[in-house]
């Protein structure tokens, strides 16, 4: 096996983390370009909230899943919190990105447009990936399996950026907008 794609089971936290860092860097850059200032960024300290990470910009507080597909994966299905369906502004970012050097070459977007709800996760319960000693997978009852073709392709920041908090210039912050 590549050494590259070992890593992405052996150093699981640390990819996860990177990415995590890229794109908070990804969106927050994009926000400053279009002379949003006002941004806010929390984590979820536990993970059975449904989300990872909390952005509010633009007036739009958005709870975000973050799953990540590498430029080789064959992945099909994620397993998604259903509990992300009870926020207001709740979505699944797909970030894609090159398996060795983890630069992200695009993303994929499952949400509702901002300050509306996501659409239902009615596909599948996701099951454990480890069976029992018979062969059973249990079913996990708070996880749907969201198919990767139900991602709008989001190709760069900018489009990822509209997708989750609207036109630039239409709303502002407390701070107010470059001029």
């Amino acid at each position: 096996m590549e050494r590259w794609t070992q890593a992405l089971f052996t150093h699981s936290s640390t990819r996860e983390a990177i990415l995590e860092h890229r794109f908070l860097a990804a969106i927050g850059s994009q926000l400053w370009e279009e002379g949003e200032f006002d941004l806010a960024v929390s984590h979820s300290e536990v993970d059975n909230a449904g989300y990872d990470v909390i952005i509010e910009a633009r007036s739009v507080v958005r709870h975000i899943q973050l799953k990540a597909l590498h430029s080789a994966g064959r992945a099909r299905n994620f397993s998604i919190q259903k509990r992300l369906e009870e926020k207001s502004s709740g979505c699944v970012v797909l970030i894609r990105h090159d398996l060795r050097t983890l630069k992200i070459t695009g993303y994929g977007f499952y949400g509702g447009p901002p300050c509306e709800k996501m659409p239902r996760l009615d596909g599948k319960i996701a099951k454990h990936s480890k069976a029992d000693a018979n062969g059973n997978k249990a079913q996990r009852p708070a996880l749907r399996l969201l198919p990767v073709s139900s991602f709008q392709s989001a190709p760069d920041a900018r489009s990822l950026t509209k997708l989750l908090f609207g036109e630039p210039g239409l709303q502002l912050g407390p701070i107010g907008k470059a001029e």
